[in-house]
C-alpha cells in the first residue's frame, strides 16, 4: 500500500525530479515508510514513489522498482496470490532478488503482457514504463479499492494515487459543475455514464478493471476494460449444500490471502454480518492468535452496534479498540477529512471509518480486514427486496414464495404496488419513467440559482440498471454505480493514517461464483444474504447471523446535525455556495434541516460537503 505518481513527457526537462517531489510529498501520508524518485536517461519518464511497508520490509523491497534492465514499475496496492504466482513464473525461468508482490507484477508483465492483470488476485493500482518499446501500462483492480488518477495534455502525462498530487504538479484544479449539479440534486458522487470523470474538469480516473496504454512516440492513449462478470453464466443445479460449500471454500482462501503480511493484522469489527462473518473466519485460520479489532462508537446513536460488535470479540477473545465519534471531533476533524477524500461525500458515514483507522494507527496496526463489499454482491440492503420481487412477480412465483410475508415477518417495511409490477413486465419503460422523474426532481430543486440550473441541466443524469432483476442491480451496484464510492472513503480514510484496508469479500473468484448463482441464494424467506448467513450460522452467536435490526453502518448524522457549531459551518458552506453563484441568496435564511445520513433529501449535508470543492 503505498502512494505513487509519475509524468510522461516529450520534451525532456520540461518537468524535473522537483515537481516530481512536490508530488510526493503530497502523497506522504500514503507512504511514510519512505520515498522514492527515478528518471530514465533521456528524462522522459519520472516516477515517484511513497512506501508503507508491508510486505518485505527490506530495501530490496524499494519502489520506483526495476526488473531485466528494461521494466521500471510504481505500484499501490497488494497481489495476494503473489505466492503462487512467483512459483508459477519460477518454473518459467524467472528469478526475483526481493519478496515483495511488486517484482511479481514485473514478472509476469514480461511473461503475459497486458494479459498479467487476469492472473492477479489484489488490489492495485500500478505503472510500468517498457524501456525496450518506449510505452507505459498501467492497470487498476477490478472494483476500484486502489486509486488512479491521470491528466492528459498535448504530449504529457500525469498520473498519482491521488489529485492533490496532481495540483502539486501545477494542474489546475477548477470544479466539475456538471457533477456538482448531480451531487447536490440526486446525490451523485460520480457519473455511471463516463466512469472516468471526477469533481473535477481535466482531471480523470482510471476506471475500475481497466488498463491504460500510452506511447508518447505516436502520442495515443488507449483505455479498455479488461475483466467483466458474466450474468448470463448462472449455475441453475447447484444445491444449497454444494453452495455453502464453495462460497466457504472460496472465502476461506481469500481471507488467507488476505492476512499475508510482514506486518501486524487486524480486523474492522462494525457488530454488523458481514465484518463479524471475516472475524470468524480469521478466527477459523488463526484460532490462537489474539488480534485486534476496532469498532466505531456513537454516544449520541441509541441503535448502537456496539453490543453485538462486543459480543463478537468476546467471542473469539479478541483485543477490540473502540474509536468514538461525535459531533464535536466531526467539527474538529472536517478540514482534514476533506482534504484526504479530495470529492464529496454524500453522508457522514465515510467520518466513522475514518475515526476506526485513527485508532488502528494509535495502536501501531497497519493492516485491517474489512467486510466492505457483502452488501453488494449479496444483496444485503433493504432496496434489493423490491428487485427480488419483481423478479418472482414476472416469474408467476411471487405469491407462492410467500417473500413479502416473510419480509414483513422480520420487520421489512418496503411496498411492492402496480408501478412494481408494470417495471417487472416493462423495465425499459420503468427505466425512462424512473430517469425523467429523477431529473424532473433535479430541475426543480428550489435552492439552486436559475443561471446554475441553465447551464449544467443538459448534460443532468441519472442512470437506472440496465437489468431488472436482482443480480441485475447487484451488477449495477458492484460494477457501475455505489461499490466505488465507498472504496474511495475506505481508501482514502485508510491511507490519511498510513493504514492499509483488505477486504476478503471481493476477491473476484468469490465475486463471479456469487453472480452465478440463481436470485434465491441472496434472498430467502425474508433474508438478505442469505448464503452468507447459512454459512456461518454455526461460526457466530445467533444474535449475529439472525438480526432484525440491519440498519448499516450509519452515524448519527440528523443528531450531529442539530448541534450548533456544525449548523455554523453549514451555513458558512451554504454563503460559500451563494458567492459561487450555485445556491440563491435566499438560502441563508433558512434553517438547517437536521437529515439522516441515508435520506433522498440530504441538501445541507451535500451543501456542506460541495463546499470543500471551492
Amino acid at each position: 500500500m503505498c502512494g505513487i505518481a509519475g509524468i510522461i513527457q516529450s520534451t525532456p526537462s520540461r518537468f524535473s525530479i522537483t515537481h516530481l517531489q512536490k508530488m510526493t510529498h503530497a502523497l506522504a501520508h500514503r507512504g511514510p515508510d519512505g520515498e522514492g524518485h527515478w528518471q530514465n536517461a533521456e528524462e522522459t519518464v519520472l516516477f515517484g514513489h511513497r512506501r508503507l511497508s508491508i510486505i518485505d520490509l527490506s530495501n530490496a523491497g524499494d519502489q520506483p522498482m526495476h526488473y531485466l534492465n528494461r521494466y521500471s514499475i510504481v505500484h499501490n496496492g497488494e497481489i495476494y496470490n503473489y505466492v503462487e504466482l512467483k512459483e508459477e513464473l519460477q518454473k518459467k525461468g524467472y528469478s526475483f532478488r526481493s519478496q515483495t508482490d511488486t517484482e511479481v507484477i514485473l514478472a509476469a508483465y514480461d511473461c503475459w503482457q497486458q494479459e498479467c492483470v487476469d492472473h492477479f488476485d489484489g488490489m492495485f493500482a500500478f505503472a510500468i514504463w517498457d524501456d525496450k518499446d518506449k510505452t507505459l501500462f498501467a492497470a487498476r483492480d477490478r472494483f476500484g479499492e486502489k486509486p488512479f488518477f491521470y491528466h492528459y495534455e498535448g504530449n504529457n502525462l500525469f498520473f498519482a494515487s491521488e489529485m492533490k498530487a496532481l495540483w502539486a504538479a501545477g494542474i489546475e484544479k477548477t470544479p466539475n459543475q456538471k457533477m456538482l449539479f448531480n451531487f447536490i440534486t440526486i446525490g451523485y458522487t460520480d457519473n455511471p455514464a463516463k466512469r472516468e470523470e471526477t469533481f473535477y474538469e481535466n482531471i480523470f480516473r482510471l476506471p475500475p478493471a481497466s488498463s491504460l496504454v500510452y506511447s508518447p512516440v505516436k502520442n495515443e492513449l488507449l483505455i479498455e476494460q479488461y475483466w467483466d462478470i458474466d450474468l448470463q453464466a448462472e449455475n441453475k443445479t447447484i444445491t444449497d449444500g454444494e453452495a455453502v460449500e464453495r462460497f466457504s471454500e472460496l472465502l476461506t482462501t481469500s481471507v488467507k490471502r488476505r492476512l499475508r503480511s510482514d506486518v501486524a493484522v487486524g480486523t474492522s469489527l462494525s457488530g454488523g454480518l458481514d465484518s463479524s462473518s471475516i472475524a470468524a473466519f480469521i478466527h477459523e485460520l488463526l484460532p490462537h492468535n489474539n488480534y485486534c479489532c476496532f469498532t466505531a462508537s456513537f454516544p449520541d446513536m441509541e441503535n448502537n452496534d456496539l453490543f453485538h460488535a462486543k459480543n463478537v470479540a468476546k467471542n473469539f477473545g479478541l483485543q477490540q479498540h473502540i474509536a468514538e465519534c461525535t459531533a464535536s471531533g466531526l467539527i474538529k476533524d472536517w478540514e482534514k477529512l476533506c482534504y484526504h477524500q479530495e470529492e464529496p461525500m454524500g453522508s457522514a458515514s465515510a467520518y466513522a471509518q475514518y475515526k476506526v483507522y485513527e485508532r488502528a494507527k494509535e495502536q501501531g496496526i497497519k493492516v485491517l480486514l474489512d467486510g466492505q463489499g457483502a452488501d453488494e454482491i449479496l444483496a444485503g440492503y433493504h432496496k434489493y427486496y423490491k428487485w427480488y420481487w419483481q423478479e418472482l412477480f414476472r416469474k408467476r412465483k411471487l405469491k407462492k414464495s410467500k417473500e413479502i410475508f416473510w419480509a414483513k415477518e422480520i420487520g421489512t417495511n418496503e411496498n411492492f404496488d402496480y408501478r412494481n409490477m408494470i417495471a417487472a413486465y416493462f423495465p425499459a419503460f420503468a427505466s425512462i419513467v424512473m430517469e425523467r422523474q429523477y431529473l424532473l426532481k433535479a430541475l426543480k430543486q428550489e435552492d439552486l440559482t436559475r443561471e446554475f440550473v441553465q447551464l449544467q441541466s443538459k448534460e443532468a443524469y441519472y442512470t437506472p440498471p440496465e437489468h431488472f432483476d436482482l443480480n441485475g442491480v447487484l451488477y449495477f451496484n458492484t460494477m457501475t454505480h455505489g461499490l466505488e464510492e465507498l472504496l474511495r472513503y475506505a481508501d482514502r480514510n485508510s491511507m490519511a493514517h498510513g493504514r492499509e484496508i483488505r477486504l476478503p469479500f471481493l476477491s473476484h473468484e468469490l465475486v463471479e461464483f456469487i453472480f452465478s448463482l440463481p436470485s434465491h441464494f441472496k434472498i430467502r424467506n425474508g433474508w438478505t444474504k442469505w448464503l452468507l448467513r447459512e454459512t456461518v450460522k454455526e461460526k457466530l452467536p445467533h444474535s449475529s447471523v439472525w438480526r432484525r435490526d440491519k440498519v448499516g453502518f450509519e452515524p448519527p448524522q440528523k443528531k450531529w446535525m442539530e448541534n450548533g457549531s456544525v449548523q455554523d459551518a453549514m451555513q458558512e458552506a451554504k454563503q460559500k455556495l451563494v458567492s459561487e453563484k450555485i445556491l440563491k441568496e435566499s438560502v441563508l435564511n433558512k434553517k438547517i434541516t437536521p437529515s439522516a445520513a441515508y435520506e433522498a433529501e440530504n441538501y445541507d449535508w451535500r451543501y456542506w460537503s460541495a463546499s470543500l470543492l471551492f
